[in-house]
């Protein structure tokens, strides 16, 4: 039996998938375990989408992820953090709370556009 990986280094999959250019297009959602250093070696177009109350990986260290993915100009990227949400927002909500969902649609929907732009 497979078990899929664990939530909380899902992101670091995604990001070793990346630097080893396995895959065409990457989005990351409220990651964690990821590194500047991981994101200094991807080599595919790649979304990171944070959360502005999030200790497992904060705005500050989002915001270095797109200063690295900026200079290394042959590398597409999208950076975006959203307000108000938690580690975990686009997946973990209550569907009763129409700000959350909101949010959580949000990121689907920026997913979904970063993957049509970029999956040929």
């Amino acid at each position: 039996k497979h078990s899929a990986p664990s939530p909380h280094i899902s992101a670091k999959v995604v990001a070793e998938l990346a630097k080893a250019n396995e895959i065409q297009a990457a989005v990351m959602l409220h990651p964690s375990a990821v590194t500047v250093d991981d994101i200094k070696e991807v080599k595919c177009p790649i979304a990171v989408l944070g959360a502005e109350n999030d200790k497992t990986s904060p705005p500050e260290l989002v915001k270095q992820f797109e200063q690295v993915l900026s200079s290394n100009t042959g590398i597409a990227h999208f950076v975006k953090i959203f307000p108000g949400v938690s580690h975990g927002w686009a997946v973990r909500y209550k569907s009763e709370d129409a700000g959350a969902v909101k949010s959580a649609e949000e990121a689907l929907s920026d997913m979904i556009d970063w993957f049509n732009k970029n999956l040929k």
